[in-house]
């Protein structure tokens, strides 16, 4: 299941993801904003963080005109690795070396088809484990000292 937010400005790529999901039987939970009215983005990135430590969702996408925002916002919550992707490559990468269970991205930079591309890469690609997961429990450790 993935939870999926955006602020005003992710609105409209939103909307185009949720219908891909929609034709390919994607399993998702929107979380809003629900129209284009200036909105706030912590507001979505903290709907969509709490739903997957909560355990309502699985991984999320969060999306604002950069992507930036929405990362920082996440990032704020233990157990989130979010990172701002902006293509294919590098939505593999994100998922097999550090397991990102938050897509965010810029819909001022990103074609709804190269959104889509990189959401289907970022699905399908598997964490390797290993000496990633190494470095996974090294960020556990950084969290456990410093998110009180």
């Amino acid at each position: 299941m993935i939870a999926i937010g955006s602020d005003h400005g992710g609105y409209e790529l939103k909307e185009e993801l949720k219908r891909y999901f929609d034709e390919k039987n994607i399993e998702y939970t929107d979380y809003g904003t629900y129209s284009e009215e200036r909105t706030d983005y912590p507001i979505y990135a903290k709907k969509v963080a709490e739903a997957i430590l909560n355990k309502e969702a699985d991984k999320g996408i969060l999306i604002c005109r950069s992507g930036f925002g929405m990362t920082v916002a996440a990032n704020k919550y233990r157990g989130i690795r979010a990172a701002s992707v902006y293509n294919e490559q590098s939505a593999k990468f994100a998922k097999s070396d550090d397991d990102i269970n938050v897509l965010t991205l810029g819909a001022d930079y990103l074609t709804t088809n190269k959104a889509i591309c990189i959401v289907r890469n970022w699905i399908a690609e598997e964490f390797k484990g290993g000496k990633y997961e190494e470095r996974l429990k090294m960020i556990e450790k950084i969290e456990e000292e410093n998110m009180k």
